[in-house]
């Protein structure tokens, strides 16, 4: 289960993920990063909360990564723990994405 709080001021889409993202939950994930970039000129995803993630999750933040750097936007990823992270140093995406 995946539980997503969004907000959005000045043009910064902030997503809080709790759960965890998966097979299941990433096309949900999907379709909210979709509507947050359409409008913002930053993303943040807050991880917090995040307790695990698969390779479909990956593939959305990649995803959502992408989108953002197309259209001159930024996206950054809050309050990675240690579990998350070192999902993401074992598979690079601690060299692509932006971490804070």
């Amino acid at each position: 289960m995946l539980n997503i709080t969004n907000t959005f001021e000045d043009g910064i889409a902030r997503c809080a993920l709790e759960g965890r993202l998966d097979t299941v939950t990433a096309p949900e994930l999907e379709r909210e990063l979709r509507d947050a970039i359409d409008d913002a000129t930053e993303l943040v995803l807050d991880m917090e909360k995040l307790d695990y993630i698969s390779s479909a999750g990956l593939r959305v933040l990649l995803a959502a990564q992408k989108a953002m750097t197309g259209k001159d936007g930024k996206m950054k990823l809050t309050g990675v723990g240690d579990i998350i992270m070192e999902i993401f140093d074992t598979t690079g995406f601690s060299e692509i994405l932006t971490i804070e």
